[in-house]
């Protein structure tokens, strides 16, 4: 049976010369990252090209996309919380053009890179933290201490605030990567079941059939999770935004 973590490996496909200790050679990594983010930009460019009353059907998957995400961030952060509408809607888009180009046979999945997720989650702990103090100041410390909690519990509660938000970029990126690793990695052994029991005559043939199924139950599952991945990723990126623009709430 193939290695089913072979497909997780990154490798240069355009070898360039080094500079100093940096390695500047095209990976497949980065020319996946690449690939998502043209076809995410390509999508909506070409579905609002013409922007028709009555729109056809990219158009109207482009706008139930906005709307879609339009709702989330109003409903978690407020109609203020607009101003981080292009930030929320390109990480959902990446993520969800990234995950659904990885169930392609042979393509390479850049969300089960952890580093990938973890730039993704560092990016939205930055924003947050960043925003938080420059919109509340020391206000926004008040995120350490919910409001309504006793003060004395306070040397309980704020050691624990504190080691729960410093843990979010973990937490954030580490749920995307997991799903994704393990999702590919259980397909492709199914897969590998398939191809070896097909080489061992009829009867490996008619023992095809139960991982056959699974193979099509976990193909299914995975397109399920690639969306609902990048749903959630966003969700929380959006109630950690709702935090820095209402501390303590």
């Amino acid at each position: 049976m193939a290695d089913p973590v072979h497909q997780f490996v990154v490798e240069p496909i355009f070898p360039l010369p080094p500079l100093g200790a940096v390695d500047l050679s095209l990976t497949n990594a980065a020319a996946y990252m690449l690939l998502t983010a043209a076809v995410g930009a390509g999508f909506m460019i070409f579905a609002g090209r013409r922007r028709q009353l009555v729109p056809g059907r990219m158009q109207l998957v482009a706008e139930l996309l906005y709307q879609a995400i339009e709702n989330l961030v109003v409903g978690a952060i407020g109609r203020e919380g607009m101003r981080f509408f292009p930030l929320v809607f390109s990480l959902f888009s990446f993520i969800l053009v990234a995950n659904m180009i990885g169930m392609f046979p042979f393509a390479f999945t850049v969300t089960a890179q952890v580093v990938v997720t973890g730039a993704l989650g560092l990016l939205v702990f930055a924003v947050v933290t960043v925003y938080g103090l420059w919109r509340n100041g020391v206000r926004f410390l008040k995120i350490f201490m919910p409001s309504g909690v006793p003060v004395y519990l306070a040397p309980l509660i704020v050691p624990i605030e504190i080691i729960s938000y410093l843990s979010r970029p973990v937490s954030h990126s580490v749920r995307l990567f997991a799903v994704m690793l393990a999702g590919h990695i259980t397909l492709k052994v199914f897969a590998g079941f398939i191809v070896d029991l097909s080489s061992l005559g009829p009867l490996g043939m008619a023992a095809t059939i139960a991982p056959l199924a699974m193979t099509v139950g976990l193909t299914a599952l995975e397109l399920l999770m690639a969306v609902i991945q990048a749903y959630v990723f966003t969700m929380l990126t959006c109630m950690y935004l709702s935090d820095a623009m209402h501390p303590g709430h």
